[in-house]
C-alpha cells in the first residue's frame, strides 16, 4: 500500500482517522503510561502531514498553467476538458467516466466497516484545451476533490469515486512528447537492420548491388548498398519526426506531485492550506499534551 496510499485523495481524512485510532487505543488501553507515546506518535504525524500539505499548496501557487501545443517537456499544470468518448464503466454503478476508485466494505463483528475489496482504474483518457490534447496517464496521480458516493444495502457499503467525462480538470504531472521530433532513433542500428534484411534475399541483393556480374557482392559493391541503406534510413526518419507527437502527462520519475482534480487550483490551494492548519494544530496539540504528561510524571 505505502506510497500509492499516501498519494491518495484521501490521504488527509485517512490521518485524521489515524489520529483518532491512536488516541482510541491509548484510551482503550486504561493506563497513563501510554498517553505520552500516543501523543508523541500524533504529533510525529501530524508534523510530517502539515509539511506534505504546505508543500503541496506552495507548489500549486508557484507552477503556471501551461498550453498543451506549447507546454514545455518536464513539470507541467494544465487545464482543459477530458473527453466524452471511449469512457470506461464503473464497477459498481456501471456508470461512464473516464476515472474511478471504489471500496466494498463489510460489518466486522465489532459492528465497524472493513474494506473487503477495491480498485483504481488504470485507463488513460484525453484532456483539451483548444490549443491540443494530451494524454493522461492516471497511474499514482493523487486525485483530490471528487465526490464519493456510497449506498448501504444490510452488512455491505459500496464507495465510488468518478471522474466523468466531459468535465473541467486540473492536471499537475510530468509532461512528455512521445514520438514525432521527439522521437528518439538510431541510425546506425536501423540501418544494420535494413542491410541484415536485404542480406535475407541474396538474389534480390545481387541484382541490385552487384554490378560487375561476378556473382559475388565485393567490397566496393557493399559499401554502395550500405550507403544507399543510411539514405533511405535517414529519409525514414525525417517523416517520422515530421509527423505530430503524443503529448502525455504521468506521474513525475523524481517523485514530485502527480494531482488530479476537477477543482479549480485556488480551490485545491485552500483546501491543502485548511488541511495544513489542521496539522498543525494536532501537532502542536499532541506535543502539548505530551510534555505535559511527562511533566506531570
Amino acid at each position: 500500500m505505502g506510497l500509492r496510499w499516501l498519494r491518495s485523495q484521501s490521504m488527509n481524512g485517512l490521518l485524521a482517522a489515524v489520529y483518532f485510532g491512536i488516541a482510541g487505543g491509548a484510551f482503550h488501553a486504561g493506563s497513563g503510561r501510554h498517553w505520552p507515546w500516543a501523543a508523541g506518535a500524533i504529533s510525529a504525524i501530524g508534523l510530517l502531514a502539515w509539511g506534505a500539505a504546505l508543500r503541496r499548496a506552495r507548489t500549486i501557487s508557484n507552477i503556471a498553467t501551461s498550453r498543451i501545443a506549447s507546454a514545455a517537456q518536464g513539470y507541467a499544470e494544465l487545464q482543459g476538458r477530458t473527453n466524452t468518448t471511449d469512457l470506461i464503466y464503473s464497477p459498481l454503478s456501471n456508470s461512464p467516466c473516464i476515472w474511478y476508485r471504489y471500496a466494498i466494505y463489510e460489518r466486522d463483528s465489532d459492528n465497524d466497516w472493513k474494506e473487503v475489496e477495491g480498485g483504481t482504474s488504470s485507463a488513460t483518457f484525453d484532456l483539451h484545451d483548444g490549443s491540443g490534447v494530451c494524454t493522461i496517464d492516471p497511474d499514482h496521480a493523487e486525485v483530490m476533490g471528487v465526490p464519493e458516493t456510497s449506498r448501504v444495502s444490510g452488512d455491505t457499503k459500496h464507495v465510488e469515486h468518478l471522474l466523468h467525462g466531459g468535465r473541467n480538470l486540473y492536471a499537475l504531472g510530468e509532461f512528455v512528447t512521445v514520438g514525432g521530433a521527439n522521437s528518439v532513433l538510431s541510425l546506425r542500428e536501423d540501418v544494420n537492420a535494413l542491410l541484415t534484411s536485404w542480406k535475407q534475399n541474396p538474389a534480390e541483393l545481387q541484382r541490385r548491388f552487384d554490378l560487375n556480374r561476378d556473382g559475388e557482392i565485393d567490397l566496393k559493391e557493399w559499401e554502395l548498398a550500405r550507403r544507399l541503406a543510411t539514405r533511405t534510413v535517414e529519409k525514414e526518419h525525417r517523416n517520422i519526426r515530421a509527423q505530430p507527437g503524443v503529448h502525455m502527462l504521468r506521474a513525475p520519475q523524481d517523485g514530485r506531485l502527480f494531482l488530479l482534480s476537477p477543482l479549480s487550483p485556488q480551490s485545491l490551494r485552500r483546501r491543502y492550506l485548511l488541511w495544513s492548519g489542521f496539522h498543525l494544530t494536532v501537532c502542536l496539540g499532541a506535543a502539548f499534551i505530551t510534555l505535559k504528561t511527562l511533566l506531570i510524571r
